[in-house]
């Protein structure tokens, strides 16, 4: 195992073995294994759901975009792509890795790397629009309630929102004005390769041209359609508000009351814009401190470590369980799809395939050209 991977474990089981440490050596529960045990099953299995609808919903809208464009994905595959790209997040520093792996198991699900970068360049966007629209209306329509619990820890959320609503303005400039978003990211490659902190300038200036283009591209067939965007759109709002809601079923598991559901979920995604720009795997450290400020005074009787590890638990460390058995099943389904024997082809079926087999992956029509 290289540095780089020790890095990630040890960033991963740090964060791990702070959050046990805190949940079970809280002064004010007497008893946390027994107040694990007194959980309601149900509210548990609300969690589970609630996470696992966040990646569903996600998974949806890749299927649906790639169903629009003629490929025979299942939805079932879709979802296992999202798994492993979800898994890959929560291990890589500033989740770099999840996007590329998860391009690489559309492409092995027989996606050519151009649609499979579109379409997780879609959901992306869709899911960055929606974070930034919620956050906003809830805490306009909670205001004084985000102040009183905040205090002054409400400058971590404005300087969430300053990093994430960047991202809005230069999507746009992306669709529309390319050329400029270009020039910015030259001269800013040129002045890091002055530096030094840059080795190959015109490999890092082809990487960018590439990755805008592709933004470029799918954010103009994304405006032509307009029913695709509104469905996008509703995607990402269900996919995160479940991602979110998580916290408020765990709120009720632990048998707390007097805090409304609309005022947890306002703090969650607060908590979100937060610490998402963190560049640590999963947001490793920034998600378990914004916890402990950010609900304190909401999980009371102690019981604020407890909801700590099972809130982390069930949206960061049972991915990293799934995705390692989902990696195991994607090698299989390759595997067996390798070995099923080619269908016999003649005239003019032999100039022909379809558009979803692997064996044409890599073939370009008009549009794959314009990537």
């Amino acid at each position: 195992m290289n540095k780089r991977k020790w890095l990630s474990l040890l960033l991963i089981v740090v964060p791990m073995v702070a959050v046990i440490l805190i949940a079970f050596s809280n002064q004010e529960l007497s008893d946390a294994v027994s107040a694990l045990r007194s959980m309601d099953v149900r509210w548990l299995a609300c969690i589970f759901l609630s996470w696992f609808l966040y990646i569903f919903f996600d998974a949806t809208g890749i299927w649906m975009y790639l169903r629009g464009q003629g490929f025979s994905l299942s939805l079932g595959r879709s979802l296992l792509s999202n798994f492993i790209g979800l898994y890959y997040s929560n291990i890589t520093p500033g989740s770099a890795g999840g996007q590329p792996m998860q391009i690489n198991s559309l492409r092995k699900a027989g996606i050519p790397v151009a649609y499979g970068t579109m379409a997780i360049t879609i959901r992306f966007i869709s899911n960055q629009f929606m974070v930034c629209f919620l956050s906003l209306t809830l805490f306009l329509i909670n205001r004084d309630f985000v102040y009183r619990q905040l205090g002054d820890a409400i400058w971590f959320v404005r300087l969430g929102w300053v990093i994430n609503f960047a991202a809005l303005p230069l999507v746009l400039l992306a669709a529309f004005k390319k050329s400029w978003i270009l020039k910015i990211l030259t001269a800013l490659i040129s002045f890091l390769a002055r530096i030094h902190l840059i080795k190959n300038k015109d490999a890092a200036i082809s990487n960018i041209t590439e990755i805008l283009d592709t933004y470029h591209f799918a954010l103009q067939d994304l405006l032509h359609h307009g029913f695709q965007i509104v469905v996008q759109m509703l995607l990402g709002a269900l996919s995160i508000t479940c991602l979110m809601g998580t916290i408020v079923f765990v709120y009720h598991a632990l048998g707390l009351s007097g805090t409304p559901w609309i005022h947890i979920l306002t703090i969650a995604f607060l908590l979100f814009i937060s610490a998402s720009y963190t560049p640590l795997p999963g947001a490793s450290g920034a998600q378990e401190g914004g916890f402990l400020l950010y609900f304190q005074g909401i999980f009371t009787g102690g019981t604020i470590g407890i909801a700590l590890l099972i809130w982390r638990f069930f949206t960061y460390y049972l991915s990293l369980l799934i995705g390692v058995f989902i990696q195991l099943l994607e090698k299989f389904l390759t595997r067996r799809r390798a070995s099923r024997p080619a269908p016999a082809a003649s005239g003019d079926n032999a100039e022909s395939s379809q558009k979803g087999s692997v064996s044409n992956e890599e073939t370009s029509d008009n549009r794959d050209s314009q990537l």
